[in-house]
């Protein structure tokens, strides 16, 4: 099996200000204070699924430099880089159509890289039984979570009947980040995960699945596709690529396809999106607030995070339910529950 790993990189993470911003998006810096990156933590997990020669990362142009930093081992053009962000349809695609032209046999992970995952054996045998399921039919498997809350953050995918004498399942339905009344159901009836995000398929069926559903995108990949791996290549993509639909890989081909089925894991997944999240995953204090900082303390507090792992003494006192950031010449401090208008409240994000 010539198994690859495409790791989507080009987020900003805006949510997660001050420590991220659009120099240094959130895939790139040490969240966790574990003295690895998200992105460098996304790769260790796969690294006994896959050949290093086999990884891929798609960027934004601007933070080439910094992927190239953080994993050398990546080879060079296997860096995709976007000209700009046009969202995941276009993005897969590319990646696609230039896996395609080297390996014909390529039978690929497309994975976020700024997920967290707690128990990694399990992920890695629930990643093994998706690629043996895809390696030489035509399906799509989704890596469905199994929720353990009512969340609203997150997609969902409704899982059908399963296949006989397998754990992965067929897709009914996928549905959008519900109300906290609808998650809650959600919860209920059993049948529904969260959509990590997480795709697994060979290069034959997802090139089809998009000459089917979005031909007018696979037009584009393929007027790209005779100057990849060339000179032309940079020059080409900067043409075409601004061109393509900003449409995302759900919209395009996940919610048409007939083919999609999903496996249903739990091995301690989280998207990490919001300071929220963070503070759910870090170690907690007997008040629950968590910490990440060097010398943090915490007098008269609740159920907040304070992250400031460039600081040295750091004394709270008095909150509740807040987040306390600082990043450089950056300081945040906002309540959790308005976690949502941080974007908003820093503007430009700098």
């Amino acid at each position: 099996m010539d198994t690859h790993v495409v790791i989507m990189a080009g987020g900003i993470g805006s949510r997660f200000w001050p420590m991220s911003t659009p120099d240094l998006p959130k895939q790139f810096v040490d969240i966790l204070g574990t003295g690895k990156s998200l992105i460098q933590m996304t790769v260790d997990r796969f690294i006994p699924i896959c050949l290093m020669t086999r990884f891929w990362v798609v960027t934004g142009e601007r933070y080439v430099d910094l992927v190239k930093e953080q994993l050398p081992q990546i080879p060079e053009d296997h860096i995709i880089a976007e000209p700009e962000a046009r969202s995941t349809a276009p993005c897969i695609a590319y990646a696609c159509w230039k896996i395609r032209k080297k390996y014909p046999d390529a039978n690929i992970v497309f994975t976020p890289a700024d997920a967290l995952v707690i128990d990694q054996k399990e992920f890695r045998r629930v990643i093994r039984a998706a690629l043996e399921f895809t390696a030489d039919q035509h399906r799509i498997v989704t890596v469905g979570i199994r929720p353990s809350r009512p969340e609203t953050g997150y997609g969902y995918i409704a899982e059908g009947s399963a296949v006989e004498g397998s754990e992965i399942c067929k897709v009914d339905s996928f549905r959008e980040k519900p109300s906290f009344e609808v998650a809650q159901e959600y919860l209920r009836q059993g049948n529904y995960l969260w959509n990590a995000g997480i795709f697994v398929w060979n290069v034959d069926t997802i090139t089809d699945e998009l000459r089917r559903h979005v031909p007018d995108l696979a037009a584009k990949m393929d007027e790209i596709y005779e100057d990849l791996y060339t000179d032309a290549e940079k020059a080409t993509v900067g043409r075409v690529f601004p061109t393509c639909e900003k449409i995302s890989i759900d919209y395009a081909v996940m919610e048409k396809s007939e083919c999609i089925y999903t496996i249903p894991a739990d091995f301690g997944w989280s998207d990490l999106g919001t300071w929220g999240s963070l503070r759910s995953l870090l170690p907690q204090d007997a008040e629950g607030s968590a910490v990440v900082g060097n010398d943090v303390r915490m007098i008269d507090c609740k159920g907040c995070i304070v992250h400031a792992p460039d600081l040295g003494r750091v004394v709270v006192q008095g909150l509740e339910g807040y987040i306390v950031a600082q990043h450089g010449d950056r300081l945040l401090v906002c309540r959790l529950d308005h976690e949502q208008k941080i974007t908003e409240y820093a503007k430009d994000g700098r």
